[in-house]
């Protein structure tokens, strides 16, 4: 896993989201947990009513956000939002949400081949993080995929992906 910091602006994504335990019915990486379906719902929704959404930053590129609420240590229930950025909110489709993700420094974690299926986040909040001299700034990460670098669980080996953590330096 390589691990970069970097400044970015804000963000605003738009896209379809969930609350509860994603895994409850499925571990890991499949189409069959809450998020492998949320997955299948969007794209669906891009391919009929995607012209809908006007504002779209890069339609090849998508973002899965994990969201923590403070409830999460007691029921493991947190948001899952995936969606493509969008220059601004304006006027989405009822069946859309937007969030904005503030800007500030992330750590960008890329993930390449079987480490996308990996226990990755222990590698981050466990190892990485308690070494660095950060701490989380906020309770979300970002996946990041583009068209040009993740080509699909079916040719995973070819594949990368980045984390982004927002982060700031401990005290």
């Amino acid at each position: 896993m390589e691990v970069r910091v970097i400044e970015r602006g804000p963000l605003i994504l738009a896209g379809l989201d969930f609350y509860g335990n994603p895994f409850a019915t499925g571990e890991g990486w499949t189409e069959e947990n809450q998020i492998g379906k949320l997955w299948s719902r969007f794209s669906a929704f891009m391919e009929e009513k995607g012209a809908l959404v006007g504002n779209i930053v890069n339609p090849d590129r998508g973002y899965e956000a994990h969201i923590e609420p403070d409830e999460y240590g007691s029921t493991k229930n947190f948001y899952v939002m995936v969606g493509v950025e969008v220059s601004g909110i304006g006027a989405l489709p009822p069946e859309l949400c937007a969030r904005m993700f503030p800007g500030g420094p992330y750590a960008i974690c890329t993930l390449a081949g079987q480490e996308i299926t990996s226990n990755w986040s222990d590698d981050i909040f466990k190892k990485w993080l308690p070494q660095s001299g950060y701490i989380e700034a906020h309770k979300f990460l970002l996946e990041y995929y583009d068209g040009d670098r993740f080509k699909g669980m079916d040719r995973l080996e070819e594949s990368e992906l980045d984390v982004y953590v927002p982060i700031k330096e401990s005290s």
